[in-house]
């Protein structure tokens, strides 16, 4: 198959019409975003059955969960198949990832969904409930930089009830092992060259799907308004994240799975 097959097959599957409402498979979206968002973590799964595992031992199957920058509710969708009861309150500020969340999510009461800027200090305020036993992200808080990143651990140990979690899987970069950092890298991309090569989408060939879909191309143009065409954020250790969430108010703060170039760090209240 060539390249151009292999983006033909990918748009016809995310736009084959199943929802008469909208004419748009939102399922076919959600798999659409996580082949792409694969194609740079081969072990993004690992990372969330470890993220559940955690919050099993310390907060139980029932859990009330704060999706922090939620996209298309991919933490949601996997905490909701492992535990029925739990609930979920998405927040993000992404108007096309949040339309395939609220599209997917349409008929759960279970799942709300909030539009929020999480560097607005008042976002907090649009939430449903005061507190939360877990609040779960992934792949998203690398667009923030320090500064504001601390103020938002502030937030979120806030939202945080006493002996409940923060979790925040992302890429974190130890910049004292530099020779490990360009090693790791260039097999990465060597790997994801060979994937794309196989017909793999990348993030810019994904939104230009997205943009031509007559539901999505509307949020599509929004989104790319509000954010631009890449956002430039830091990408600090995991041991900046420990330190910075320890003195914003949890207990404790360690990693608790990594792959060469990410860590899930959960911090406990």
């Amino acid at each position: 198959m060539t390249d151009a097959d292999a983006t033909t097959t990918t748009k016809t599957t995310v736009t084959t019409t199943t929802a008469a409402a909208t004419g748009t498979d939102w399922q076919a979206w959600q798999e659409s975003w996580d082949r792409q968002q694969e194609w740079y973590m081969p072990d993004r799964e690992e990372r969330f059955r470890i993220m559940l595992d955690m919050v099993e031992a310390l907060v139980g199957p029932a859990p009330r969960v704060l999706d922090l920058a939620c996209g298309t509710g991919t933490i949601t969708a996997r905490l909701l198949a492992r535990f029925p009861r739990a609930t979920s309150t998405g927040v993000d500020l992404d108007p096309a990832l949040l339309a395939i969340a609220e599209g997917t999510f349409a008929d759960d009461d279970r799942v709300s969904f909030v539009t929020a800027d999480l560097k607005d200090p008042d976002w907090p305020a649009k939430l449903p409930y005061d507190t939360y036993d877990a609040v779960l992200t992934a792949t998203a808080l690398h667009w923030f930089h320090a500064e504001p990143l601390a103020d938002l651990y502030g937030r979120v140990a806030g939202l945080v009830r006493d002996g409940g979690v923060f979790m925040n899987a992302d890429h974190m970069i130890d910049d004292t092992t530099p020779r490990i950092n360009a090693a790791e890298r260039a097999q990465r991309h060597a790997r994801m060259d060979s994937a794309k090569g196989g017909g793999a989408l990348d993030w810019s060939e994904w939104w230009q799907l997205a943009a031509e879909d007559p539901v999505l191309a509307g949020p599509t143009a929004r989104r790319f308004e509000i954010y631009g065409e890449h956002a430039d954020g830091e990408m600090p250790s995991a041991a900046w994240h420990a330190r910075v969430l320890r003195e914003k108010g949890f207990g404790e703060a360690r990693p608790v799975w990594c792959s060469p170039s990410d860590t899930l760090l959960l911090a406990v209240k």
